[in-house]
């Protein structure tokens, strides 16, 4: 059962607070969930204890040699000298711990926003303490992609990262983010796409045994915009990427998809992918697609929700996860979910 949340339920009005005070109001939202458990709905597949525990992460780029803007995490802190200079009549950008004027209420918004559907107290902990992350606002098409790059020279660092990207209207982007955090790795994204504004999100997950991180994206779309996310995910002793996306605006769409390769044989491996599409305007379309090839024993996780809201007619709203599994021990848990109150929509 859900937590009912003692918090004022957020929608995006465009009157937020100040930057400590979200700091203060998530501080208080993980004090109340407390840290999950695997009696938790949301975690009944999934042992949160597993994200706690040593490990190290291979740090692979595996867009190194194409033409890109490079934003460099060397450690869980932004590297400036190897990062590249982007294009300031294109898009702004700052740090979390020198935020622009833009971003300091923006910050913690649509994390806020995902606890009214489902408690996420890994994300609320994440927006009380992160201290390192990259604050984007995309103004126009970028000539070429942004890659979020994730390095380590150490396997002792406390890598809690936050990130907020807003692309104005009628702007686009591509979005890339290669490497991996090392173990207990927390990371947030919020994405806030304009009228007619476009984003195309691609993750690889390095191929690493020892993983053990948490990964959210929270996005919200206003009308006509475009969101298209893939993750790619091999090895990991515990991974769950989760994602909360709200269609706000009319003839929005969002597509959110995800490949797996897990082979327990040398280590534990469990892959997580949960996703809660709201969609609350008209002619929305959503498509949620995973995939996953997995043996020896490995574990395969699909949590998928979509909630039409009334009113939000002609919804067109498709889940399809699949799972190969090579050997007997191998498992694949599945739980699509749809819930309607609209009378004129196509889901399935």
């Amino acid at each position: 059962m859900a937590i009912a949340p003692f918090w004022p339920r957020m929608v995006w009005t465009g009157i937020m607070m100040p930057f400590d005070a979200h700091r203060t109001l998530a501080a208080a939202r993980f004090s109340h969930m407390g840290q999950p458990k695997k009696s938790d709905e949301y975690w009944r597949y999934t042992d949160p204890a597993g994200l706690s525990g040593a490990g190290g992460a291979e740090s692979i780029d595996v867009f190194a040699g194409q033409d890109l803007y490079r934003l460099v995490f060397t450690d869980g802190q932004f590297d400036a000298q190897a990062s590249d200079a982007l294009p300031a009549d294109l898009v702004d950008v700052s740090r979390l711990d020198a935020p622009a004027d833009w971003a300091l209420a923006a910050y913690g918004t649509l994390e806020m926003m995902a606890q009214n559907t489902v408690p996420r107290p890994m994300a609320a902990m994440n927006t009380a303490e992160a201290q390192s992350g990259v604050l984007l606002r995309v103004k126009a098409k970028l000539d070429r992609p942004i890659c979020l790059l994730y390095r380590s020279n150490s396997q002792d660092y406390p890598a809690i990262l936050h990130h907020f990207i807003q692309v104005e209207d009628g702007a686009e982007m591509t979005l890339l983010e290669s490497g991996t955090l090392p173990a207990g790795g927390n990371s947030v994204m919020e994405i806030k796409l304009g009228l007619g504004a476009a984003l195309h999100h691609l993750r690889a997950q390095s191929p690493s045994h020892q993983r053990r991180t948490i990964n959210h994206i929270f996005a919200h779309l206003a009308g006509q915009a475009r969101f298209k996310s893939f993750t790619l995910t091999a090895q990991g002793a515990l991974t769950r990427n989760e994602a909360a996306i709200w269609l706000a605006g009319d003839d929005a769409a969002a597509h959110i998809a995800g490949a797996a390769l897990g082979n327990a044989r040398r280590a534990p491996c469990h892959q997580d992918d949960t996703v809660f599409i709201t969609h609350d305007g008209l002619r929305g379309e959503s498509r949620q697609v995973f995939k996953k090839v997995l043996a020896n024993g490995a574990t395969g996780v699909f949590q998928g929700k979509i909630l039409v809201k009334p009113g939000a007619q002609k919804t067109d709203g498709y889940q399809i996860s699949q799972a190969l599994l090579l050997d007997e021990a191998a498992q694949f848990l599945a739980k699509p979910e749809l819930e309607i109150y609209a009378d004129d929509v196509k889901c399935s």
